[in-house]
């Protein structure tokens, strides 16, 4: 916990498959700046060299956002009270030791193995780096400044290329014994089903992600059942996209309607299995399939309803859209920055 005071300025980046995205952020939650670079392609050792050089870009250019300098953060005190750079806090997807390594990571599997907490300190003007995984990062901004603003049981789902999982129990982060907690996306909903990235098969985010809606759509194609959502994309099978079924449906197009409520069912098999172990106030959904708004979230909330234990009988338990969208990740980064990842606690949503 803060030791000095509030912290004038922190920095928080989320490292994506597709881009790195970062704010600078102020001790009350306003973003004062944005920075964002496509996440350099290529394998470990030059590719990663890569990848951290881009991350230091967008905080030198989020550093002279915020006008921070190597003398101090905006006012030159730093997270312990005293004086020196800002902190800094990433977001990596996968499973982050305590000692900011990325152990295993299924999505973005060229990053795994490094030292992301090592490559990053000594970045000029940094007092501290903290890191951990994108989705718990997520759900600590959402938790802070966002929809589970105040909430002392609370669920993150990040619905993307995978699926990502945050939680809070009882007013305090999860991470678990070794950190890993929250890989809520390779619980196995069907076995012997579909093959996953993380070497196993069945994984809910073969079904529920980005990609399992790609291949939803690749079933719907086959059947016939998506002409207007070819048509979006040229007429060429291999171009389209899930956006392109996500822009049918908003068109009122039938079949990729019905794409999008067989993909609220396995969203909501998923979360209803989350909600009877965790009893959680809150639900949270986040992720680059979140843009698509109610039709994602509408066929979900319906599904839930059916598939969730005690039905009707049951008090309600709130499914809601990240407040802070996209930046979600890159703001919890930076207020995890503020303090120690692993004993935060927020009463009432004040940390």
């Amino acid at each position: 916990m803060n030791g000095g005071g509030p912290v004038p300025v922190t920095i928080g980046v989320d490292v994506g498959g597709t881009k790195v995205l970062g704010v600078a952020l102020d001790h009350e939650g306003k973003v004062l700046g944005e920075a964002r670079a496509p996440t350099p392609a290529g394998g470990h050792g030059p590719g990663m060299h890569a990848v951290l050089a881009t991350i230091a870009d967008v905080v030198d250019r989020l550093a002279a956002t915020a006008e921070l300098t190597a003398a101090g953060s905006a006012g030159g005190v730093d997270n312990a009270g005293g004086h020196g750079g800002f902190p800094l806090g990433a977001g990596v997807p996968g499973l982050v030791d305590s000692e900011g390594r990325l152990l295993f990571a299924p999505n973005l599997p060229r990053a795994e193995g490094v030292d992301f907490a090592g490559g990053l300190a000594g970045l000029g003007g940094v007092s501290r780096v903290v890191v951990d995984n994108d989705a718990t990062c997520a759900m600590v901004g959402e938790w802070r400044y966002g929809s589970a603003a105040g909430v002392a049981n609370a669920v993150m789902v990040t619905l993307g290329t995978g699926i990502g999982g945050g939680l809070v129990v009882n007013g305090k982060v999860v991470h678990g014994a070794k950190g890993f907690a929250g890989e809520v996306g390779h619980m196995v909903i069907f076995p012997d089903g579909r093959a996953c990235s993380c070497g196993q098969r069945g994984c809910w985010e073969c079904y529920a992600s980005g990609t399992g809606l790609g291949r939803l759509a690749e079933e719907a194609l086959d059947g016939g059942r998506l002409d207007g959502v070819l048509a979006l994309a040229g007429g060429v099978r291999s171009a389209v996209r899930p956006e392109h079924v996500t822009q049918a449906a908003a068109e009122g197009d039938r079949g990729a309607l019905e794409v999008l409520d067989e993909l609220g069912w396995w969203i909501a098999l998923g979360l209803s299995n989350l909600i009877a172990v965790l009893d959680p106030e809150v639900v949270v959904l986040g992720g680059g399939l979140m843009q698509a708004g109610d039709l994602v979230l509408a066929p979900t909330r319906r599904s839930l309803a059916r598939l969730l234990e005690g039905g009707q009988r049951r008090p309600g338990v709130g499914l809601l859209p990240a407040a802070l969208g996209e930046l979600a990740g890159a703001v919890g980064a930076a207020v995890l920055a503020r303090g120690t990842t692993r004993d935060m606690v927020v009463q009432g949503g004040a940390y």
